[in-house]
């Protein structure tokens, strides 16, 4: 399996587990209202003494990658490779990457700025100022 293969399918793994653990029900997809679920959910996730180093490296790959396709779902992009990490590039100079923010949630917290939400909304204020964009 590819890089981008096993990024969609991890994405599509969030979608088909926390889906129906989250309130969304048939809302719960590549869209605002599911990343703000998954912040919180990582936010619990994060405080549990259980969770270990492997458990937390696996779910920021799979979380970061549904990040990751909200982000190209709601701005556009494509997942591409750089200096050795994955991320969603809308040109040369304008890239975002999913993988590091929600590795920083998981170890700083959103009380401490780290909030996969306001990096996606973030996405969106940057993308809409980019010459020639049409407004999402």
């Amino acid at each position: 399996m590819t890089a981008p293969e096993a990024i969609h399918a991890n994405a599509r793994l969030v979608i088909d587990q926390l889906g129906p653990l989250s309130e969304l029900g048939e809302r719960f997809g590549y869209n605002r209202e599911s990343v703000e679920w998954v912040e919180g959910f990582i936010e619990r996730q994060r405080v549990r003494p259980d969770v270990r180093a492997a458990d937390k490296a696996r779910m920021v790959q799979v979380l970061g990658s549904f990040l990751g396709e909200c982000i190209v779902h709601t701005y556009g992009g494509e997942w591409r490779e750089r200096d050795g990490s994955w991320g969603v590039f809308f040109d040369p100079s304008n890239a975002a990457f999913p993988f590091s923010k929600v590795g920083k949630q998981f170890d700083n917290g959103t009380e401490s700025g780290d909030s996969i939400l306001s990096f996606f909304d973030a996405v969106g204020i940057v993308i809409l100022k980019r010459p020639g964009q049409p407004p999402v």
